[in-house]
């Protein structure tokens, strides 16, 4: 409202479908990640990530008591959103880093983060990717957290908003209004932990204190401020491993940062906090 955007908030539960509605024009901006980013790209959409959320994995890896670590996970079978959401790249990666490959594991579909966990009771998966609150109720559920990739794993643009070129493009001065109303909207968030606690219980429906204040605090420590992109270089080279099509793109063929470097070198940043 101080920006004088008319905004409505439309739950997208994955990064292909934001995509999808960016192209179709059903969302003017969207978020997103890295990897589904650059995959679009790669087939010829004309969107591009115009500011981060956060250049980390915000996901855990969590599993049943039996599943000793993650190379443990071989022959197993793990919860996610869909193929190609973002909670699908942070098992990828946590797989990555146990030296283990997609082929090695069963990945389940549950379309929403929550039935990841409901699966995970139900004994239906060993382990699963979720994001805050829902790894913070595993664990208060008795799951053990193999890997927490928000701080054990690599610089990732995990979560980011994306926009078509060609919106940005006729709407230059509502794209940086935008920047500066989210970066405000961060900044509150942070300093202001009351306020950041009710922001998430209201969307998020979660009563549970406990959990409400653990999820705020992971999510304080990983949003970034300035909200520049970072780490597409290493996403690109990971997705033109399977797709040939990515291999000649370049990190300007994925984001515009015009936006957020007006707004730095304009001193905007500076003044948050004060």
């Amino acid at each position: 409202k101080d920006e004088s955007l008319d905004v409505e908030l439309v739950n997208i539960n994955s990064s292909s479908r934001s995509i999808a509605a960016l192209i179709a024009k059903e969302v003017q901006i969207g978020f997103s990640d890295g990897a589904n980013t650059v995959q679009a790209v790669s087939q010829g959409a004309s969107v591009k990530l115009f500011q981060s959320v956060t250049n980390h994995l915000v996901f855990s890896i969590m599993a049943t008591q039996s599943v000793k670590d993650l190379k443990d996970l071989k022959g197993k079978k793990i919860g996610i959103t869909t193929i190609g959401s973002s909670t699908h790249t942070a098992a990828l990666q946590a797989l990555k880093l146990a030296g283990l490959a997609q082929s090695d594991v069963t990945l389940v579909p549950l379309q929403e983060v929550p039935n990841i966990l409901a699966a995970l009771v139900a004994g239906q998966i060993d382990a699963g990717s979720v994001s805050p609150p829902t790894n913070s109720r595993a664990k208060a559920s008795g799951f053990k957290e193999l890997i927490n990739l928000a701080t054990d794993g690599p610089d990732y643009p995990s979560v980011a908003i994306a926009a078509t070129t060609e919106y940005m493009s006729a709407n230059a001065d509502v794209m940086k209004r935008f920047v500066k109303a989210y970066s405000r909207g961060v900044d509150r968030f942070r300093r202001d932990k009351a306020f950041g606690i009710a922001s998430i219980d209201k969307y998020l429906k979660i009563g549970d204190p406990a959990i409400l204040d653990d999820t705020w605090t992971q999510f304080s420590k990983y949003l970034e401020l300035p909200p520049y992109v970072k780490g597409i270089d290493a996403v690109i080279l990971e997705v033109a491993a399977t797709n040939a099509k990515a291999a000649p793109l370049k990190p300007a063929d994925i984001f515009e940062q015009t936006y957020v470097k007006q707004l730095d070198d304009d001193g905007f940043f500076k003044t948050l906090g004060k």
